[in-house]
C-alpha cells in the first residue's frame, strides 16, 4: 500500500510502498467492535459508591408518631426518601474490565490499520528526532503535514528532546509503536508515524 512519506521538516513528500496487510471487505469488523468495547470497558474505574440504608450514619429512632401529626408517616432519618438518607439501588464499586483472546485482538488491530491507511489517514515522516527542544519548530513541521485537527504521532521510541518538543502542542497526542492499539486507529483520523515505527507496526500486524 502506498503512503505519503514526508521529509524531516515536512516540506516535501513522496509516495512509497509499505507492506501493510490486506483484508477482505468486512472481515474483522466484528472483532474491531469487540476490541473497542473491551478497551473502553477497561478504562472505567468502577469506583462509584453510594451508601445504602444500613451504611448511612444516624439514629434508628422513628421521626414522629405514626398517626396524628397531620403529616406523612416516616421511619428513621436514614430512610431513602429523607435528605441524607440511604440511596436505593445506588452504584457500588465493580470491575468493568473485559478480555478478548489474542487472535481476535490482532484481527481487530489489522482491520483498524487497513481502514485508516486505505482512507489516507496515515502519513509517514522519515524520522522525528530533533537536536533541540524547540516546540515551535516541531509545531511548524506538523502543521505542514496536518494543518488542522488533532493528530496522533507515533514513534518507535521517543527520545528525550523530541518528547520535550512535542508534549506542549495541544492538538497532538503521542504513543509508541509497541503500545498503539486498534482503538487509537479508530479514534484519530490523522496519524503521523515515523518510518521505523511503521515497520514495527507492520510486524505486529503480520
Amino acid at each position: 500500500m502506498k503512503l505519503k512519506v514526508y521529509t524531516v521538516d515536512g516540506s516535501s513528500c513522496t509516495e512509497k510502498d509499505f507492506a501493510i496487510p490486506t483484508l477482505e471487505e468486512g472481515k474483522g469488523v466484528a472483532a474491531l467492535k469487540q476490541a473497542i468495547i473491551t478497551y473502553q470497558a477497561n478504562q472505567r474505574q468502577g469506583s462509584a459508591n453510594s451508601k445504602d440504608y444500613g451504611e448511612v450514619a444516624g439514629s434508628g429512632k422513628k421521626q414522629g408518631p405514626q398517626k396524628g401529626s397531620g403529616g406523612a408517616r416516616h421511619g428513621d432519618k436514614r430512610a431513602p426518601q429523607l435528605s441524607k438518607g440511604g440511596v436505593v439501588f445506588g452504584p457500588k464499586p465493580r470491575d468493568w474490565s473485559k478480555a478478548i483472546n489474542a487472535k481476535v485482538k490482532k484481527l481487530a488491530f489489522v482491520r483498524a490499520l487497513v481502514d485508516i491507511a486505505s482512507e489516507g489517514g496515515i502519513s509517514v515522516i522519515e524520522h522525528l528526532d530533533t537536536e533541540n527542544k524547540k516546540t515551535k519548530a516541531m509545531n511548524e513541521t506538523l502543521a505542514k503535514v496536518f494543518p488542522k485537527g488533532k493528530i496522533l504521532v507515533i514513534e518507535k521510541v521517543w527520545s528525550e528532546n523530541t518528547a520535550f518538543a512535542i508534549r506542549n502542542i495541544d492538538r497532538v497526542f503521542t504513543t509508541e509503536a509497541a503500545s498503539v492499539t486498534a482503538f487509537d486507529f479508530v479514534a484519530f483520523s490523522q496519524i503521523l508515524v515515523s518510518e521505523s515505527a511503521l515497520q514495527e507496526i507492520i510486524q505486529r500486524a503480520q
